[in-house]
């Protein structure tokens, strides 16, 4: 709905069961009766992006009549995850979902399908009886890349992990999301019970099929006989999801409370562009998603390759330079004429000829588009944030186009580049000399690593978890060198003009 600024002697009404009907008209609210509503997915992991993106398709299809019987159950399972599972709880599971558009236009909309909340720390029989229980036919995960415990360069399940190994001892209590679910998957198997379908939205390539793997290794583990029953007959279907949402911010909630009325505890922003393509391969039936949009498919891997070497590489391509540059916000970088160059220059030259043929798409149209949807000043998605956690990121999105390219003689300076720039910014200094605080699960390794450039310039290539034999690519280590000296003596932005002109002649 437009945005139309709540008169300035209202008073915000906080979001509740029992007052969003009370909300100003300018507000979207559920129009179905959410008591009639009852959770058959279990969702591991409600931040921003499930509220913006899956949450969304299943509260559409509720507003359109249909889908009352595929509720929501979301479930903290690590600490950091008490704050939104006690918000959620305190909200009755709502939530307003606010889609800022390039022009200053915002729509505001309760979400209602999220049903029940769960903090499994508290409870985790709770959790594991809740996976148990018939109802549940989808068991769905937004855990990070990071949450699957695939060791980068062999691509298995690293059963040394310290909480894996904890899950794995005998009569342990779960605590991982592996342990929740194949404890789960145990019961069903017992109890005769069909078993759920797990559905992974993680930004992996072959997510569901990683999340096979990595979840029938856990079970192999702890019972083989168990993994054998899972390969035969669970689902883990593939699909790829798409929508830009940042981090929310004070300023976010405060905006809500002032402009339509409404008192949200963790609202969610995003962007008004929203994909998922998903493969019909489910254990125990599903919601009609196709009503609300979702592309139903086959075969997922081309589109999801497209997404994640054009936009979550590009991401890569401009965080780390444009935070070296001065700039905070994704949009600041891509008004920039000399970013959208090196970007698109990315897209095209790099990134889009180690796709396979996308049915249907037009990847000229979506690499342009795709640069609009990264200029929207009113997502202010921060660097900060595309910069985090990039040792779960760049292994998976732009090295796999490095491979690929100098397996077939393609271009690869501006993919070095990106990563001398993730080198030279993981030296935790800036430009102007002020600190840079980097957020990333493995941080010593990649710092320390960082500060040996100096005297090694290969110092940050030398970790083959993350870049498998790259270094030993004697056409790629030049680049890279070239590139990650030129950010020393030069800065990125100078060093970034250099090469505009460097991969052009």
């Amino acid at each position: 709905m437009t945005t139309t600024p709540a008169p300035p002697s209202s008073t915000p009404i906080q979001l509740s069961q029992s007052t969003y009907a009370a909300l100003p008209p300018e507000v979207g609210v559920p129009a179905y009766d959410r008591s009639q509503v009852t959770a058959s997915i279990v969702h591991f992991g409600v931040g921003g992006f499930h509220r913006a993106h899956q949450a969304m398709y299943v509260d559409r299809l509720m507003n359109h009549g249909l889908a009352l019987d595929w509720g929501i159950c979301g479930v903290g399972a690590l600490p950091h995850d008490r704050r939104i599972v006690d918000t959620l709880t305190a909200q009755d599971g709502l939530y307003t979902l606010v889609v800022k558009h390039p022009d200053g236009h915002r729509e505001a909309r309760v979400v209602g399908s999220i049903v029940e909340m769960m903090f499994a720390p508290d409870d985790p029989q709770a959790v594991v009886d809740r996976l148990a229980d018939p109802r549940t036919r989808i068991v769905s995960l937004t855990i990070t890349e990071g949450g699957y415990v695939v060791n980068q360069v062999t691509g298995e399940f690293d059963a040394d992990d310290p909480a894996i190994r904890a899950d794995l001892e005998p009569g342990a209590v779960p605590r991982t999301v592996f342990g929740y679910v194949i404890a789960g998957l145990a019961a069903r198997r017992a109890s005769g019970e069909k078993p759920f379908t797990v559905m992974s939205c993680d930004n992996l390539p072959g997510n569901g099929d990683v999340a096979r793997k990595m979840m029938t290794a856990f079970a192999r583990l702890q019972d083989p006989s168990l993994a054998d029953w899972m390969d035969e007959h669970v689902s883990f279907p593939n699909c790829m999801v798409d929508r830009i949402t940042p981090v929310t911010a004070r300023e976010d909630v405060e905006r809500l409370a002032d402009e339509f009325g409404v008192q949200d505890g963790w609202p969610v922003v995003c962007e008004p562009f929203t994909q998922w393509v998903l493969e019909d391969h489910f254990t125990d039936g599903r919601p009609p998603f196709e009503e609300a949009g979702v592309q139903l498919v086959e075969d997922v891997v081309p589109y999801e390759l497209m997404k994640l070497r054009l936009l979550n590489a590009s991401h890569q391509a401009l965080c780390y330079l444009g935070y070296l540059s001065g700039y905070r916000y994704a949009h600041e970088v891509c008004q920039d004429p000399l970013f959208v160059d090196f970007l698109l220059g990315y897209m095209e030259r790099e990134g889009s000829p180690t796709l396979p043929e996308v049915p249907g798409v037009d990847l000229d149209a979506y690499r342009h588009e795709l640069i609009e949807r990264f200029a929207n000043p009113e997502v202010r998605d921060t660097l900060a944030r595309l910069c985090a956690e990039s040792s779960d990121r760049i292994p998976k999105w732009l090295v796999p186009v490095i491979n690929r390219n100098l397996e077939a003689g393609g271009e690869i300076d501006r993919s070095a580049l990106v990563v001398a720039s993730w080198a030279r910014y993981a030296e935790g200094v800036d430009e102007q000399g002020e600190p840079i605080e980097v957020v990333d699960r493995i941080k010593h390794k990649v710092m320390s690593a960082a500060a040996r450039q100096g005297d090694d310039p290969l110092a940050f290539l030398r970790d083959r978890d993350l870049f498998g034999g790259l270094v030993d690519d004697e056409r790629f280590t030049a680049v890279f060198t070239d590139a990650l000296s030129a950010l020393h003596e030069k800065g990125a932005r100078e060093t970034l003009q250099a090469w505009n002109t460097r991969v052009t002649t």
